[in-house]
């Protein structure tokens, strides 16, 4: 799944709100453009996904089905 599918697919299913599925939006997106950046760049941009991602924390304790639904 490239990153326009995977935008579609969250649109689709209106998860554009979940925040972890975005930074998996961006992580697509930087794979995308990794042979067209200096190594440096993409080395920078990763650490600043993971730092986001790190920042989500444990948000979603309590709210576990609310936030990523059923069985």
């Amino acid at each position: 799944m490239n990153s326009k599918d995977l935008a579609k697919y969250l649109e689709a299913t209106d998860s554009i709100s979940k925040p972890w599925l975005l930074v998996q939006l961006r992580l697509k997106k930087l794979q995308e453009r990794r042979s067209t950046l200096p190594p440096d760049v993409y080395m920078s941009e990763l650490a600043d996904l993971h730092k986001d991602l790190m920042n989500l924390g444990e948000w979603w304790h309590g709210i576990e089905e609310e936030a990523f639904g059923g069985p």
